[in-house]
């Protein structure tokens, strides 16, 4: 029998990354402050997590200055919207297999 846990994506495992890919892959983007503040965490839990997506290359960064002050704003990518499916799939496919 198939290991119904082999689908699901070890990136997304973690609870903040996969708020953070399921904020951006609802929106063209989102800024640093922004996405702190939805999420409810501290500066350093997001960027740690930020910098784990975008190593995947699941986030794209975009830094601008706005008045003078430094803006930096995140996106989903192609490869990290396809994962994030996948994973909700893989999630959907679980619970139909508990449910048997």
């Amino acid at each position: 029998m198939k290991n119904p846990f082999e689908n699901l994506d070890k990136i997304l495992e973690h609870r903040t990354r996969l708020q953070i890919m399921s904020v951006l892959a609802t929106t063209e983007s989102y800024d640093f402050n922004s996405l702190k503040e939805i999420l409810q965490t501290t500066d350093g839990n997001l960027a740690t997590h930020l910098k784990a997506l975008e190593k995947e290359k699941y986030i794209a960064i975009h830094k601008s200055f706005i008045d003078r002050k430094p803006n930096t704003r995140y996106k989903a990518t192609e490869k990290g919207k396809t994962s994030l499916k996948k994973h909700f799939d893989a999630l959907d496919e679980l619970i139909k297999q508990q449910r048997k």
